[in-house]
């Protein structure tokens, strides 16, 4: 597996490596839904903002093409190290949420002494006495990459558990669908990375020598900070499944972000949105 933070149980991590074939691991995820309940503190969530629209605000350098006064009107998704912007953009988002345990980790002090206004959703593996916080809420994360059948699976139900799809923007897509948004404007999605020249690299673990150039701030991933191997392929087979399910369910995703290199959905233009 390529998480830290397992989500199974001894006796389930078991029954999980016994599944060797497709099949097998599908009745496992499947079993492994029914006889899970639905996490409480994600529940009060479901269908809060049915019918309403919503922002993620990705971590591309274009995010600061915008201007971000219209948004703090709206319902806003920040990821990451969106707290290192707080002063630009002039408000907290609505909600912030991180998945990858190296932000979780290296930016522990700094979610909980900023990220004060926003309603947080983190792995319930993150779950600690010293992190846990009133406006914290935990979902159960799954992980893995290559070794589920469908991946990248869709959760439809948030209370259940959630999937990574290799970047954080795909789990504010599963909150926002479990929330009833109508329409999801992505902001800040440049879809392009670059491995900067100063990093050590450790398999898929980069971990920064310099400033950031991928991101909105020099110090997002910045000097000792570590980060994965993007991926940017993975990250589209991921976004493509959003956009299917969306679709589905009579709902929409848009790319409302200047520029940059994402095409799975329609693009709009950000100014004529407000």
């Amino acid at each position: 597996m390529e998480y830290k933070y397992s989500l199974f149980s001894p006796m389930e991590l078991r029954l999980y490596r016994v599944a060797t074939s497709r099949h097998k691991k599908t009745l496992f995820y499947k079993a492994y839904e029914l006889v899970k309940p639905e996490r409480a503190d994600i529940t009060p969530f479901k269908n809060k903002h049915k019918s309403q629209r919503c922002f993620i605000l990705g971590g591309g350098p274009s995010l600061r093409k915008i201007d971000p006064a219209p948004l703090k009107s709206e319902i806003t998704f920040g990821v990451n190290g969106v707290f290192l912007i707080f002063d630009w953009l002039g408000f907290q988002p609505t909600y912030y949420t991180v998945e990858d345990w190296f932000v979780y980790e290296d930016r522990f002090d700094d979610i909980r002494k900023l990220v004060t206004r926003p309603q947080c959703f983190f792995p319930v593996q993150f779950s600690t006495a010293a992190f846990d916080r009133e406006n914290h809420h935990y979902f159960r994360a799954f992980f893995e990459y290559d070794e589920h059948p469908r991946w990248p699976d869709f959760s439809r139900n948030a209370a259940k558990f959630i999937w990574s799809g290799g970047t954080i923007t795909y789990v504010c897509m599963q909150l926002a669908f479990y929330m009833g948004f109508e329409s999801v404007y992505l902001v800040g999605m440049d879809h392009n990375y670059s491995k900067p020249g100063r990093v050590k690299t450790k398999g898929t673990e980069w971990i920064s020598q310099g400033d950031d150039p991928n991101h909105f701030h020099p110090d997002y991933f910045g000097k000792g900070y570590r980060w994965h191997d993007p991926k940017v392929d993975r990250m589209e087979l991921a976004y493509k499944k959003a956009k299917k399910y969306f679709e589905a369910d009579g709902r929409k995703i848009y790319n409302a972000t200047i520029g940059g290199c994402l095409e799975v959905f329609k693009r709009v233009d950000y100014n004529t949105l407000f």
